[in-house]
């Protein structure tokens, strides 16, 4: 695997690296365009896959918020093609790791010794890599443990990266820029807070803790001792990502028990807590074969305000689109739909997000719900691409949807794609409020 031995720190070098993407993509563009002159039947795969391999190694250098954003687009199936999301999805786990000079020097920096110095034994070599850091092997006191070391540089160019980020964001990704702006803030800050390890120390063992009775979940320890703005350790867990755990064949069993954990522990977080683990990638998950899943990762937490709450999940609840009257007001206050629409663009956009939550919402409406369903997955897609080419959408003069729903639905987006993969069936457990009167009599 290649070895990183310096990460682009500079806003000059940084643009740099993504002005270097930009003149590669659009070099892509003008061959595939010379190659469909001499063959109009030509398909875009090929354009796909280079544009891909070239923004994937252009992120991957920079690391932090430039790599996590590859990152969350590969969980977004239907927003890109296939080849992106297939490259991109290598920045859950699997990005080019950092030099053993580096690690060093941020051990020096951050406690005054080395590796060595504070481990009875450390593995130089990561043995995971990922977009804000990558993860090493120590053992101290018999026991082993995973040492998180983030990239130097990567918190400080958070908001210099996501601005020059955005322009090929709105190519890539055929998006407005005002849609773009209205969640900018919201993901800024949640990228601050996961470059904050004393903050993700706080909030991991606070939540795993408050975890801790929910059936198959293991949790770390966590050592503060050992820990510190940039640098975090906690236990090492065994287990496999989801793809390395599925070639296992495991039965549906193991993987009906693994999903009921999952389906359990996103439904506290989120009811009873009021704050979730918003980052729902395979790569902060260990499953096992006795059916037993490790939690790793709160760098990335969602707050739920109250108010944004009670809203959303009043729309799981059936009976609630039954009510034309209520469902107009949730709407508005979900900011679906707007004081500037006109009659026809009210009733165009409260019928095309009825459709939504009907959908969205079908695992909420019963008891049980197979996730190894394709029919629904497809049909979920589906809806997603076409809201894509939806041109109310794309010429509405207000972007649609509350900030606040940007990573509670990438949350739920992340558990059922989850969910699919294990090909899992789950008692979907929900509130009591969350059941229509017809069910519940």
């Amino acid at each position: 695997m290649k070895i990183q031995t310096s990460v682009p720190t500079g806003k000059v070098a940084r643009a740099s690296q993504f002005m270097k993407a930009g003149v590669k993509v659009g070099g892509n563009y003008i061959k595939h365009y010379s190659k469909k002159l001499m063959d109009p039947s030509l398909s875009k795969d090929e354009l796909h896959k280079d544009n891909a391999a070239d923004i994937y190694d252009a992120l991957s250098e920079l690391k932090g918020s430039a790599l996590k954003m590859a990152q969350m687009l590969s969980m977004d199936r239907g927003l890109l093609p296939v080849a992106y999301s297939d490259k991109f999805t290598m920045a859950q786990y699997s990005a080019p790791p950092l030099s053993g000079p580096l690690v060093v020097k941020t051990f020096k920096t951050y406690f005054g010794k080395t590796p060595a110095q504070l481990f009875d034994k450390f593995s130089i070599e990561a043995v995971n890599a990922a977009s804000i850091g990558q993860v090493h092997q120590a053992w101290k006191d018999g026991r082993k443990l995973a040492v998180k070391v983030q990239y130097p540089g990567v918190a400080d160019a958070v908001s210099s990266d996501l601005k020059i980020a955005k322009p090929l964001a709105v190519r890539l990704l055929n998006l407005n820029e005002r849609d773009i702006d209205r969640y900018m803030g919201e993901v800024e800050s949640k990228l601050l807070e996961e470059t904050d390890y004393e903050l993700e120390l706080k909030r991991s063992i606070e939540i795993s803790e408050a975890c801790a009775h929910i059936s198959g979940l293991v949790f770390p320890k966590y050592y503060p001792e050992l820990s510190s703005k940039r640098i975090l350790t906690m236990d090492w867990l065994d287990g496999l990502h989801l793809k390395e755990f599925m070639k296992t064949n495991p039965s549906q069993d193991v993987r009906d028990q693994i999903g009921q954990a999952l389906w359990d522990f996103y439904d506290f977080q989120i009811h009873t807590l009021r704050q979730v683990h918003a980052d729902p990638h395979p790569g902060n998950f260990l499953m096992r074969a006795n059916g037993t899943m490790g939690v790793i990762d709160f760098g990335c937490v969602k707050v739920i305000p109250d108010f944004y709450y009670d809203n959303y999940f009043r729309l799981v609840n059936p009976d609630t689109l039954d009510d034309a009257a209520l469902t107009e007001e949730i709407f508005e206050n979900l900011e679906f739909i707007t004081d500037e629409d006109s009659p026809k663009e009210r009733q165009f956009f409260s019928d095309l997000f009825k459709d939504m939550t009907r959908m969205l919402a079908e695992p909420f409406a019963v008891d049980s719900f197979d996730f190894g369903d394709d029919a629904y997955f497809n049909k979920v897609y589906a809806f997603a691409e076409g809201l894509a080419n939806v041109q109310e959408l794309k010429n509405s003069k207000v972007a649609r949807g509350s900030q606040d729903g940007l990573y509670v639905n990438r949350t739920y987006y992340g558990l059922y794609a989850m969910l699919n993969e294990l090909k899992a069936r789950i008692v979907t457990t929900k509130p009591e409020w969350l059941r229509s009167a017809k069910e519940v009599a």
